[in-house]
């Protein structure tokens, strides 16, 4: 049996709101160590901001991620501090 390498993973553009959404997501990771939960709050983060989800304070409550050294409601007001940087209210 062979082992094929992995498919090659598009980057988006640095000017899309994806790429700067999870990259605000990666400069939380002193608080969340785990990639996966950064990925999944990247996720959820996309969606509010796409009108299609919850607003940060419930995403991070109901998203069960591990948080260090932080409380939810600190860790939510620096991601509602990051999106104002590029989202138009």
């Amino acid at each position: 049996m062979a082992t094929l390498p992995s498919p090659a993973t598009k980057e988006f553009d640095a000017s899309t709101i994806e790429k700067q959404v999870y990259n605000l997501t990666e400069s939380l990771k002193e608080f969340l160590p785990i990639v996966n939960d950064r990925n999944r709050l990247g996720y959820a983060l996309y969606k509010f901001v796409t009108g299609q989800g919850d607003e940060p304070l419930i995403t991070v409550k109901s998203a069960k991620l591990k948080i260090i050294g932080i409380s939810e409601v600190e860790l939510a007001k620096k991601i509602e501090d990051g999106l104002k940087a590029f989202i138009q209210k």
